[in-house]
């Protein structure tokens, strides 16, 4: 299992560094300021942020409704001096989990952080088994209904035939045909979506990385998309660049494209454009996936990536899709230490950036 993640938010150097020195068994990250601390929280998985009160440029206070605004359920101790009882209310009644208190005792930062995270672990165990059975139950009923229309539609097509409706001078007959065939189609594709997510979940929580060229794993996820078959009005813009090997899981990294690929289409008209753009620096390859489609609401983009979550540009109610691709590819890309963002407005298409370590 990879190490927690600890965000040290300070404006002194030396303190940060005191921190991750204590902090040995974690992976650490450092902010001078509550501004580089918002920016890191939203590309990186944060497990708990340690922040400091008292800073130029905005307080560990200000930090506290910015972080839990990105995420309700961020996790935040503060650090701050004896003295400062008001401010401890403060920072407990804005969403503060602990504080410890300055000067640091080493000893009493580790067990905060350690208490913390055992605390964090055993309230989402709690919170998974209050969840289970609704999502079993939003499982079963997003299943019935989606098995149910394709059925339905074969069944009265074939109870039509039965009873004489159709005759070969029928003009109808052809077209009702297509339309079992390409339901009979989708139901097939359901079964394999299913044993696909199955294969995924049973599998998620293991990474077999290997060196593998990126540029290969887009060509080959660009292949395999069905979505892009069935719009060839579409036009795919990706040219290949040189990049430098990255150690991936190839599987799980393909998934993660084919799902924001695979959407990118979906949510576009029969014309436009899909456009992937590779760029990399000393440490990070960035994949940024474009599209001319229906886009969506500001408010709308936090919630695509909660299990069972789609979006309904048209109101119909018959997109087709569990809901599972987007939660699945933020966790595979998380699991690699990568981060994924949106950006998206009504009618004016959406651009997803992909970002892996190079190392």
């Amino acid at each position: 299992m990879e190490p927690a993640t600890i965000l040290i938010v300070d404006d002194e150097s030396a303190m940060r560094d005191l921190c991750e020195n204590a902090l040995k068994g974690y992976r650490v990250i450092k902010a001078a300021n509550i501004t580089d601390a918002v920016r890191l929280y939203e590309t990186e998985h944060i497990d708990i942020v340690l922040t400091d009160v008292m800073m130029p440029g905005g307080s560990g206070l200000e930090l506290l409704p910015q972080l839990i605004e990105l995420d309700p359920q961020a996790t935040v101790i503060v650090m701050t001096g004896f003295s400062e009882k008001q401010i401890i209310l403060s920072a407990l009644k804005a969403g503060a989990v602990d504080f410890i208190s300055k000067p640091l005792s080493l000893l009493q930062l580790t067990t905060a952080v350690n208490k913390t995270l055992a605390r964090k672990k055993l309230q989402q165990e709690l919170n998974g088994l209050k969840n289970l059975d609704h999502l079993k139950s939003n499982f079963l009923s997003m299943i019935s209904h989606k098995l149910r229309t394709p059925i339905t539609a074969i069944s009265l097509f074939l109870q039509n035939i039965q009873s004489g409706v159709y005759r070969e001078e029928n003009a109808d007959f052809q077209h009702n045909l297509k339309l079992v065939s390409d339901e009979t189609d989708y139901l097939g594709r359901i079964v394999s979506d299913l044993l696909a997510f199955s294969q995924v979940m049973d599998s998620k929580e293991h990474l077999f990385r290997e060196p593998c060229d990126l540029n290969n794993v887009i060509v080959s996820v660009l292949h395999g998309s069905r979505e892009s078959q069935k719009k060839p009005g579409i036009e795919m813009d990706f040219h290949q660049v040189p990049l430098p090997d990255l150690k991936l899981d190839t599987s799980k990294i393909s998934f993660a494209l084919h799902q924001i690929i695979e959407n990118a289409y979906k949510f576009s008209g029969e014309l436009g454009t899909v456009s992937i753009a590779v760029s990399y620096d000393l440490d990070k390859v960035c994949i940024l996936i474009s599209d001319s489609g229906v886009g969506m609401a500001r408010e709308e983009i936090p919630k695509i990536f909660e299990k069972f979550y789609q979006i309904d540009p048209e109101g119909v109610g018959q997109i087709r899709g569990f809901g599972l691709g987007l939660y699945y590819a933020r966790e595979f890309i998380r699991r690699h230490d990568g981060s994924i963002t949106i950006e998206s407005d009504p009618g004016l298409g959406t651009s997803v950036t992909v970002t892996l370590p190079i190392n």
